[in-house]
């Protein structure tokens, strides 16, 4: 059998921060507009990682990395190429986050770059990294790693940001390789919107609005969604719909059929939605792993529900996979892979 093509996944790696925000916590930073039953119950926080003072965006990337070397034995200098999956909300602005896992990693035969799709890069960088692999021969393992915590800018007294309570801090990792008969990569769809393109960002820091001392106390809490009722009304309209057609694209094009779907690695959201898409795809609670322990990890959570569903047992030999992923911008994302050995 001729597996040239085939990319697989050889192992993940995690990093989260031992520092937890409960849901008391977070009821009590919006000064009585929730409450703690309300963020656990609708918001679907138990609690959730923050960063501390050494967990840095890259450096939680760093962390993840070896962890993900440790977990496959891989050893650095095999690796051909790093994608960063990490936030632009990091220790230096202007630094390249792929170049930096490189080297504190040892990666010196590796070439490296950064990816960003807001929550939809774990899913975008696989897609890249596979095609990049079957172009290119001489590619044929490659580290996609990052860290996040975007929760720094969360105003917790901003009633329209209740979305992204949930927001925390990790890195992850994940280690493609070529010529493989297991765990393997098949195919992805990918589904952008332009008109959601500004409707929530951090409002200080960048050209437009650069930070001042008139506004350094508010600058660093101004992750806002711009236009609210734009937003609400835009992805009430199509967002489930791109989900689902990401879904089931991703399905058609890789061969198999969706009813195969066993597990679902799929972001943290608000716990009413989680239920919908499980129903939705007429699967069972136990095909996928709400985070509420976790919060919402940005790109990480992809990574992490893989993880975690490894150590369950929820994901085994045979399983067939989809990562599912939505980021602001706004675009929807979904995978498939086929765990285990080749039939």
């Amino acid at each position: 059998m001729n597996t040239n093509n085939n990319i697989g996944i050889l192992g993940t790696g995690i990093y989260i921060p031992e520092n937890k925000m409960t849901a008391k916590e977070i009821a009590d930073s919006t000064q009585g507009t929730w409450t703690e039953d309300a963020v656990i119950k609708k918001l679907g926080i138990i609690e959730k990682p923050i960063p501390g003072i050494k967990d840095g965006t890259q450096e939680m990337g760093v962390w993840a990395a070896f962890d993900a070397l440790r977990n496959t034995g891989v050893n650095p200098l095999d690796i051909d190429l790093i994608i960063s999956i990490g936030e632009e909300w990091k220790e230096y602005p202007l630094t390249t986050t792929a170049i930096y896992i490189q080297e504190k990693i040892g990666a010196d035969k590796a070439w490296a770059f950064d990816l960003q799709q807001r929550c939809c890069s774990t899913v975008s960088a696989m897609k890249v990294a596979k095609d990049m692999m079957i172009s290119d021969p001489a590619i044929n393992t490659v580290l996609i790693a990052g860290g996040y915590r975007n929760g720094d800018f969360v105003d917790y007294t901003d009633a329209s940001m209740s979305m992204m309570f949930n927001l925390g801090a990790g890195g992850g990792a994940i280690i493609l390789h070529q010529g493989m008969n297991k765990n393997l990569l098949h195919s992805s769809h990918i589904i952008t919107d332009g008109s959601l393109a500004r409707d929530v960002g951090v409002l200080y820091g960048g050209t437009c609005q650069p930070i001042t001392k008139e506004n350094v106390d508010k600058a660093y809490k101004s992750l806002q969604v711009f236009d609210v009722e734009h937003m609400k009304n835009r992805l009430n309209e199509v967002s489930m719909k791109n989900w689902l057609k990401c879904i089931d694209q991703a399905f058609k094009k890789s061969g198999i059929k969706q009813n195969k779907l066993d597990y679902l690695a799929v972001l943290h959201f608000k716990r009413s939605m989680h239920d919908y898409i499980i129903e939705e795809l007429q699967l069972k609670k136990e095909n996928s792993i709400y985070l509420e322990n976790y919060g919402h990890l940005g790109q990480i959570d992809q990574i992490l529900s893989l993880h975690l569903a490894l150590k369950t047992g929820q994901v085994k030999n045979g399983s067939v996979i989809s990562m599912i992923s939505a980021g602001i911008g706004y675009a929807w994302a979904a995978n498939v892979i086929s765990w285990g050995e080749l039939a």
